[in-house]
């Protein structure tokens, strides 16, 4: 007997793990059943620990030693059939059940104390105890199985004993009772702490003599054991700890996730979940009481918020009574505390509800954490999985956690919210303010999303049915749309409704109408100065940033103003900006000099706008850092950031927005030389409206530039003549910051119409404004072109100052060019030389090619012999030629030198460099002494003597005529309009 003992051993091995000392107990009471002491014993451990298995492999160790097996499994289901399971053991011994089917018939009742039958003689069960026949059922069907362990040893093993039928189960006990000296064992596996109502199945079965085998789940050590015999190799130990963790130990858990794990023969590594998980969850679930299932249900429908409270609330139940089921389903490696180990657990709990119910299940727990006071983000996240807002606190609800998601920059959630708050409300107003809401909140990832709900809304604003919020979202989106005369009226209706209190909600689209749309405002009669007395009549006094930068671009420019704009970009305060204003407060600090700042600035929202995934919010920062890459000469920069732009969205999503980095684009190319491109760009499709916004107006512009590079002067003509008409009809308040007078002046000089250029060159010049610097530089380069060459230079200079405190490059080379070509043409070959090579160095940084200095001296012109030689304009790059005379000036004298050879006067000197007239002379003095000159006029010879290489020929003394000045075609335009400004 002992040898059969090691043969069950033996067999066992290979299928199960740190099972050892639970087979030498069934082994031992196996080898004392054969010797004739019948045997009992009782497994108990959770579901999936490996009973089922345990029994199954000593069952085929024992029935190879010629022991006769007779097996039943206990079943929810059955549990109210009498005596399921002991039809199901006879069955399986085929045993004849004759009497158990006759004793089970509809008139006859048994004795669940004593195992007796009764009937009476009306066919119906007499409860009042009547007993026709002594004989139990009991009695006969242990009969019958005692006879079988007469002729070789009988081994009964009863799977999931805990959910018997209680008439099996009195079958069993009164078997039990009569086996002590029989070659029987009996087997009985079942959970712990079941906690059935009815005790007889721990009371019963541990009252008779028995050996317990507890199953615990397996250590960390016996996971690896089978994930290495799976695997055919030791595998890491991080691996084998993972398992361990998610499964609590759980060998059927284990064998699920492994079948995951190789189902595509793919190499064991870490645990992913999947179809063989999910089954073996919901298999210990339905193999369990139905309580079971519905505590599990709540506890994954609960999630974090999951206790015994809650549970208990939630089912209607106590929480001792939840905590027997957790501390069952803990034993399964299920539950970690009240949590699912592993998320796939809780979904595939949820997943087999019906949709209904599940609905159900989630609106009930919103409810009850919502009367726990619990935050709006957990409360709605279960309306969220219902579908459906059952209660009147569930739209506000919904409404606050799409504020706290927006806030938190989760766009997709906060619009989730919104829309299912706006699919359940059946009140139009209510409605209307959540429509407008979803626009707000859309409006950061896609425009275009925000058309289906704000079109329905745009009667709404005529009829001053929306409040000043909501009626200002919608007359944004109207100006988006590029329908300006519909929100004309818009605005009107909303002045005349406003309450006093809401007056800088008017100022504010009055703002972004005219300084970002650049379309006409209602009120005010175009001085833009004024919105802010919207603001000044509420508050008594100018405090928000949009008032402030109303004043800046009215013209009301201060150090400390713009100081306070740029704080604000730069602190918290952007976060609540309205994108338009901090496209404005950009390109303000942009053009009152302060272009590293602007840049700066833009790159760091443009980071924040990464992070948050703001996408509109980050196409139209690339927008503006574009326009600011030109206000610095850089075409290269501003067309990669244009395009980038462009890319992000959609050309539907952009509305009449598109002509700004479109426009940035096509200047950008234009000036680079790269025409193809930008004839590529202008056959880009862009809405006619945009046309009747500052968006068109840039286009026009970047497009007439365009023409004017591939001389056709007539086509640029009338582009940048309908956009004259444009700003006089429409923005004159603003023209100081377009230049279209020297658009048209250029087009003008390039057809012949000298006298009409310099009209327009001159209007252009006295349109003053502190924004509008770089607007007043090129003006005066142009006005100089159309000027005789002794009047050129002090415009020129003018011009080159302004310049140089702007920091566009590329216009600064242009503006040196020409003041070269006008010291040419007036004979001043040393000084031409010298200013030439100063536009080299301020265009050789930027990627224009050398027609950037078109107007310079050129390669091959005739100069005269007695001049000093000179270098090609496109030389590339050099210091100020002053380099040999270090050592001999210092750095006060050096700048006077070079300003002097420059041609500027002494006084002009004494201005840039912030000294006296008297401080200039006496440096000057110093300088023709140790440079051994004359006078000023020989400054320009001596600072390029061994500094530049000759020409390649002399002049014939006979070619001396002036020559005919060229118009830079690659001037690019002023940009501030583009941003509406």
């Amino acid at each position: 007997m002992m040898a059969t003992g090691e043969a069950i051993t033996g067999e066992v091995m290979v299928r199960l793990f740190e099972r050892h000392r639970e087979l030498e107990t069934l082994r031992d009471a196996f080898a004392e059943c054969v010797a004739g002491a019948g045997q009992l014993v009782i497994v108990t451990g959770g579901p999936g620990v490996g009973k089922t298995e345990l029994l199954h492999e000593f069952a085929n160790a024992a029935g190879k030693t010629g022991a006769r097996l007779l097996t039943t499994v206990g079943c929810l289901q059955k549990r109210a059939q009498p005596m399921s399971a002991i039809r199901e053991l006879l069955h399986s011994g085929e045993l004849p059940t004759d009497v158990l089917e006759d004793s089970l018939q509809p008139d006859t009742e048994v004795n669940l104390a004593s195992g007796a039958r009764y009937r009476t003689a009306s066919g119906r069960p007499d409860h009042g105890g009547t007993q026709y026949a002594p004989e139990t059922l009991p009695q006969a069907v242990s009969t019958s199985i005692l006879e079988l362990a007469r002729e070789r040893p009988l081994v009964i093993l009863i799977d999931d004993a805990h959910l018997l039928d209680t008439q099996s189960l009195q079958t069993l006990l009164y078997l039990l009772r009569r086996i002590r000296n029989k070659r029987i064992t009996v087997v009985c596996a079942g959970w712990e702490q079941c906690a059935l109502p009815n005790p007889l199945i721990h009371d019963g079965l541990s009252r008779q003599p028995h050996r317990r085998v507890r199953l615990a789940p397996l250590s960390e050590q016996g996971v690896a054991r089978m994930l290495a015999a799976q695997a055919d190799r030791p595998l890491p130990a991080e691996i084998s700890a993972t398992y361990h963790q998610v499964t609590g130990g759980n060998p059927m858990l284990v064998h699920a996730l492994l079948d995951d794990g190789t189902q595509f023969g793919t190499e064991l590594g870490e645990p992913v979940p999947s179809i063989a998980y999910r089954q073996a969850v919901l298999a210990f679930l339905y193999r369990g009481e139905p309580r079971h299932l519905s505590v599990a249900r709540a506890l994954a429908a609960l999630g974090e918020h999951a206790s015994a409270r809650t549970a208990a609330l939630l089912l209607s139940t106590s929480p001792d009574a939840v905590q027997v089921v957790v501390d069952v389903l803990g034993s399964t490696g299920l539950l970690d505390g009240y949590r699912f180990r592993l998320p796939a657990a809780a979904k595939a709990v949820l997943s087999d509800l019906d949709p209904g119910e599940r609905s159900r299940l989630h609106g009930a727990i919103a409810r009850l954490l919502y009367l726990d006071g619990a935050p709006a983000s957990v409360v709605t996240n279960h309306l969220m999985a219902a579908g459906q807002v059952d209660e009147p606190w569930g739209l506000s609800v919904l409404r606050l956690a799409s504020e706290q998601a927006l806030a938190a920059d989760d766009v997709e959630q906060s619009t989730g919210y919104l829309r299912l708050a706006l699919r359940e409300s059946a009140d139009e107003q209510e409605r209307h303010t959540l429509s407008t809401a979803l626009a707000r909140a859309e409006w950061q990832v896609n425009p275009a999303a925000v058309t289906p709900h704000l079109n329905p809304l745009h009667r709404h604003v005529l009829g001053e049915d929306l409040d000043a919020r909501d009626a200002a979202t919608v007359v944004r989106h109207m100006l988006w749309q590029g329908e300006t005369g519909l929100a004309d009226e818009a605005v009107t209706a909303l002045a005349a409704s406003l309450a006093p209190g809401d007056a800088h909600v008017l100022a504010e689209v009055e703002f972004v109408r005219h300084c970002f749309y650049g379309v006409p405002r209602v009120s005010h009669g175009g001085d833009l100065a004024k919105i802010a007395t919207l603001e000044r009549a509420t508050t008594g006094k100018v405090n928000t940033l949009w008032a402030t930068v109303a004043l800046l671009v009215g013209g009301d420019v201060s150090a400390a103003s713009v100081a306070q704009v740029t704080e604000a970009l730069q602190s918290d305060q952007v976060s609540d900006l309205k994108l338009e204003l901090t496209v404005i407060s950009l390109l303000v600090i942009a053009f009152t000099g302060q272009v590293q700042t602007a840049i700066e600035v833009c790159e760091a929202l443009l980071s924040d706008s990464v992070r948050r995934g703001w996408t509109t919010w980050r196409a139209l920062l690339l927008s503006v850092r574009a326009e600011i890459a030109l206000l610095q000469g850089d075409p290269g920069t501003a067309e990669a950031k244009a395009t980038e732009a462009l890319d992000l969205l959609h050309s539907q999503a952009w509305g009449v927005l598109i002509g700004l980095p479109l426009s940035t684009a096509i200047s950008a190319n234009t000036a680079m030389g790269r025409h193809e491109t930008t004839a590529q760009l202008l056959r880009r499709k862009v809405p006619d409206s945009m046309f009747d916004t500052g968006f068109g107006v840039q286009y026009l512009r970047a497009r007439g530039h365009h023409y004017l590079s591939t001389d056709r002067p007539f086509a640029a003509l009338n582009d940048f003549e309908t956009c004259g008409h444009l700003m006089r009809d429409r923005n004159p308040a603003l023209q100081p910051l377009v230049p279209w007078r020297t658009d048209l002046a250029q087009a003008n000089l390039r057809i012949g119409k000298t006298r009409v250029a310099k009209e327009l060159a001159e209007e252009q010049v006295g349109q003053r404004h502190p924004l509008g610097t770089r607007s007043r530089a090129i003006a005066l380069r142009v006005l100089a072109g159309t000027s005789q060459p002794r009047h050129r230079t002090a415009l020129l200079r003018e011009s080159i100052d302004l310049l140089q405190a702007c920091g566009d490059r590329l216009e600064l080379a242009l503006a040196f060019a020409d003041l070269s070509a006008t010291h040419y043409e007036l004979g001043d070959y040393a000084r031409a030389r010298l200013v030439a090579r100063q536009a080299a160095q301020e265009a050789g940084d930027g990627e224009p090619q050398a027609a950037a200095v078109d107007g310079a001296v050129p390669q091959n012109e005739p100069v005269p012999a007695d001049s000093p030689a000179t270098p090609s304009p496109a030389a590339g790059p050099a210091a100020i030629p002053v380099a040999d005379y270090a050592s001999l000036l210092s750095d006060a004298e050096s700048r006077v030198a070079v300003l002097a050879a420059l041609g500027y006067t002494n006084r002009e000197i004494s201005g840039r460099i912030h000294v006296t007239v008297s401080t200039v002379e006496q440096h000057l003095t110093r300088v023709y002494r140790k440079l051994n000159v004359a006078s000023r006029t020989e400054l320009p010879s001596k600072l390029l003597e061994r500094q530049i290489p000759a020409l390649p020929e002399h002049p014939s003394a006979t070619d001396r005529r002036p020559r005919q000045r060229t118009v830079a075609t690659k001037e690019l335009p002023v940009l501030w309009r583009r941003l509406a400004l």
